[in-house]
């Protein structure tokens, strides 16, 4: 699937709700779903910054492909940091710096986080096209 397709099934799965205390257990839920980072990978090197919670990201490079995994210690984060992951894991470093990262204000989810949690989303992205354009200078 594109990063465009993955986004649009994630607007599509966030439209079947009109409140938001149900998107919120929807992230919460997609959180729960995300299997758990490995103990190696909860390193200070990982945390993101910027983040009030925190938040590790991996990236594995391979066959021309980034996969990311990470985890939150808080659930709403996790949640969103799951998201993330979903639209731009295992996609070419390229095809992440060209994307436009649309869900996120289609679902609502950047005017219904709290300053903090919104800095932290930015935050999230910032270090996931990092990688994405670390990997592009090793092509």
């Amino acid at each position: 699937m594109t990063i465009n397709e993955i986004q649009d099934e994630i607007i599509e799965e966030f439209s079947g709700f009109d409140d938001w205390m149900d998107k919120y257990q929807l992230l919460i839920d997609l959180g729960n779903e995300q299997a758990p980072l490995d103990d190696k990978y909860k390193t200070e090197q990982n945390l993101i910054d910027g983040c009030q919670s925190r938040v590790w990201l991996q990236a594995d490079y391979a066959d021309g492909r980034i996969h990311f995994s990470a985890e939150s210690d808080a659930l709403i984060v996790k949640g969103i940091v799951a998201l993330l992951i979903r639209v731009l894991s295992d996609h070419t470093p390229q095809e992440i710096l060209d994307a436009d990262l649309y869900f996120i204000d289609e679902i609502g989810l950047k005017e219904h986080l709290s300053p903090t949690r919104s800095n932290g989303l930015v935050a999230m992205v910032k270090q996931i096209r990092l990688y994405a354009l670390a990997f592009s200078k090793k092509q």
